[in-house]
């Protein structure tokens, strides 16, 4: 496989190319259940008039497409004081890894938070995934062992809210 590649923010037109590869991630890890979205939603969230994320593409050669993407948005840190970059899926088709795209992709985000002058980018990881964890500690990155993912979903927003507001 060649080493040819170009990073490039993704563009109207795209979305139905990321959610296939979300769908290929959602495989990869397992939880193709969990994917209830569409690519007609997903480009209202890169391209509306209030983008929610913004994603990068990794394509290789014409006749290999798109590799792999990346997808992200911004946070903020109270402990920084500062703004931050949630890198919320980052994605290399299997039959393009082992050539550095991952790499490519992950040095983009930061890039892209060093010119924005974030203070962090964060992400998650499965567990199980040690080629992830892996991949990631290779390039500097620090898996925080004490911090656990907490989130509420589906019908419960609504009846947190309303438990709010009583």
């Amino acid at each position: 496989m060649s080493q040819t590649r170009t990073i490039r923010p993704a563009r109207p037109g795209d979305a139905p190319k990321i959610f296939a590869l979300i769908s290929e991630l959602a495989r990869y890890e397992k939880l193709e259940h969990e994917v209830t979205g569409s690519a007609e939603a997903l480009d209202r969230h890169l391209f509306g008039p209030h983008p929610l994320c913004e994603a990068l593409i990794c394509e290789g050669p014409r006749e290999m497409g798109v590799l792999g993407f990346a997808l992200v948005f911004p946070t903020y840190s109270t402990f920084k004081t500062g703004p931050c970059l949630h890198l919320e899926d980052l994605f290399v088709r299997p039959g393009a890894r082992g050539h550095g795209h991952g790499k490519a992709l992950f040095c983009a985000v930061h890039a892209l938070a060093a010119q924005r002058n974030m203070a962090r980018v964060t992400w998650n990881v499965l567990d199980w995934n040690k080629p992830a964890i892996e991949f990631y500690e290779r390039l500097g990155a620090s898996i925080l062992p004490d911090w656990r993912v907490a989130r509420v979903e589906g019908p419960a927003i609504s009846e947190l809210g309303r438990q709010g507001l009583a």
